[in-house]
């Protein structure tokens, strides 16, 4: 399976939860919209079918990880 970058499985996750704290699924059609999209790709970038799986499935896989590891991002 692939793995996303844990750079971008962070900011996804991030952003998810912004978005459910504001309560995005409540407010415009656009909020709503990328709440959904995101939610989608945090499944499809953990490899699981719902979004609390997929959370789980992010924050164990974040476990560990350096703060300051991009070295997948480096020009080599």
């Amino acid at each position: 399976m692939l793995m996303a970058h844990p750079v971008i499985l962070r900011g996804l996750v991030s952003e998810y939860e912004t978005l459910r704290d504001l309560h995005a699924e409540h407010g415009s059609p656009n909020a709503e919209q990328r709440l959904q999209d995101v939610a989608y790709t945090l499944c499809v970038s953990t490899g699981t079918r719902d979004i609390d799986t997929a959370l789980i499935a992010a924050h164990h896989q974040l476990l560990g990880v350096r703060p300051e590891d991009d070295s997948l991002l480096a020009a080599g």
